[in-house]
């Protein structure tokens, strides 16, 4: 038995299908207050002052803090439908379909939420570890079912699968939150390359 570990955003796609998804979910309200309410967090991101896992925290609490859940998952499924098959990299789902040909465990491993990944996941027969969007009483409260699982892909992989029952794992990621991840692996990829 082998196993196969994939990041999604960057890895298996072409962009961050988080960020997307925000934009494409925000209110006309909201998306006229992120440059106040976001802005500062980006720039700090990207000046490395503040983590990936704090950001996402932070928008996904203004995006979705008391918005009907089943309203974001009719445009989640929209965005599976529409969005995804055009941000895939072919060479990545090539490698996926190889991994399923073998008769390998893949696994899509995402800080993205299951609402659009795992529609996308079940079509190509692939297992999910990702984030979910916590609710009460059909509102969503803008935090992570769970906590947010990306800085802790391992510890999710780990609960999931008995890593001792595989021959072999492979691992593909792009952030230095998938090093854990790939770490795990005996035969791993790094932004599309081999890691010795």
């Amino acid at each position: 038995m082998e196993l196969a570990l994939f990041d999604f955003d960057h890895t298996v796609t072409t962009c961050d299908t988080y960020g997307r998804f925000l934009r494409r979910v925000a209110t006309p309200e909201q998306l006229a207050r992120a440059w106040w309410k976001v802005g500062p967090w980006l720039l700090a991101y990207r000046l490395r002052i503040i983590s990936a896992a704090r950001i996402r925290a932070r928008v996904t609490r203004l995006t979705f803090s008391e918005r009907h859940a089943d309203d974001i998952a009719t445009l989640a499924a929209g965005f599976a439908r529409e969005v995804l098959p055009e941000v895939m990299r072919p060479e990545m789902l090539e490698q996926i379909r190889w991994h399923k040909e073998q008769q390998h465990t893949v696994v899509i491993v995402s800080g993205s939420l299951d609402l659009y990944l795992r529609p996308w996941c079940e079509q190509l027969g692939l297992q999910l570890i990702c984030n979910r969007l916590e609710s009460q009483d059909g509102r969503l409260t803008g935090r992570y079912a769970g906590g947010d699982c990306a800085p802790r892909k391992v510890e999710h992989i780990r609960r999931q699968f008995d890593l001792s029952r595989y021959l072999r794992i492979h691992a593909y990621g792009d952030s230095y939150e998938d090093r854990p991840m790939l770490a795990l692996a005996h035969e791993r990829w790094y932004r599309g390359r081999p890691l010795k």
